[in-house]
């Protein structure tokens, strides 16, 4: 079987192709040296849009995943890719018809309806608005009103952070700690929020400064990058963090997702713990 000198990927959906995206992306993470061009159809909701459509994947061939709910543009797709001896997978057909047997219902085939204009909606918007105003120590006297509250050094992930899991619907504060400028005295008032310290390696940090300085065309050696200073920069931050009994993640070797899946984590189970 000859292998393709790149891969044309073809995601069609119905609606915004969010969940398509994810898919695929988690999938090709598991290939090495897989040159992928993808081709993005959101939003095929009917059969002409969908025949433009097919007459492109006719010039460029390749891996169709697809996710329609309209039967008949479905039946459509699925004979045309056939007819051109080109694989059309389903991904979701495998959970919706497990979720139908279990619940002795069919699914209703309403393209989008995950992204109904609903109460968690609206929640997540919120969200987010209430973490860009509490980003970087902004508004300490609003910090009980946060979900989470994010505390690092400089460049240790606690904006990006934020604002994933403000995607998730949580509303999170950060907070810088800088050792010359202690935290506000509200930060070691708060109740209702979990307070998790974010720490990273030394020399990491300091490719990661090094880089955000040049970045700003700022060159020579400052305390922002030079070795003993970052060190004592993450030992004051070690020790506030123990001094206080909050839990403590290392980036260093996580990506934005994984530091935000191990926070919800903790949140829940300390919600679970205190329900």
């Amino acid at each position: 079987m000859s292998v393709p000198a790149r891969l044309h990927l073809h995601l069609l959906s119905d609606s915004t192709g969010e969940t398509l995206e994810t898919i695929a992306k988690a999938a090709l993470a598991q290939y090495d040296d897989v040159e992928t061009v993808r081709h993005f159809w959101p939003m095929v909701r009917t059969e002409a849009h969908l025949e433009r459509i097919l007459q492109e994947v006719a010039r460029n061939p390749g891996l169709v995943v697809f996710t329609l709910v309209n039967v008949a543009a479905r039946r459509m797709l699925e004979d045309r890719c056939r007819d051109m001896g080109l694989p059309a997978v389903a991904p979701l057909d495998t959970v919706t018809d497990a979720l139908s047997g279990l619940l002795g219902q069919a699914a209703k085939a309403r393209p989008g309806r995950q992204h109904a204009l609903d109460a968690a909606y609206f929640a997540r918007v919120d969200a987010i608005q209430y973490t860009i105003a509490h980003d970087d120590g902004i508004n300490a006297d609003e910090w009980e009103e946060a979900d989470i509250v994010l505390a690092g050094v400089s460049r240790s992930s606690k904006t990006p952070t934020a604002i994933y899991l403000a995607n998730r619907g949580y509303k999170v504060a950060n907070m810088p700690v800088v050792v010359e400028s202690p935290p506000p005295p509200a930060l070691f008032g708060l109740v209702g929020p979990l307070v998790v310290g974010l720490t990273t390696g030394v020399d990491r940090l300091i490719q990661i400064r090094r880089n955000r300085l040049l970045s700003l065309s700022q060159e020579g050696d400052t305390a922002y990058i030079e070795l003993d200073a970052v060190r004592r920069e993450l030992a004051y931050a070690r020790r506030l963090f123990a001094d206080h009994g909050w839990p403590v993640i290392d980036v260093t070797r996580r990506s934005i997702e994984e530091t935000a899946a191990a926070i919800i984590a903790l949140f829940q189970q300390r919600r679970d713990a205190t329900a």
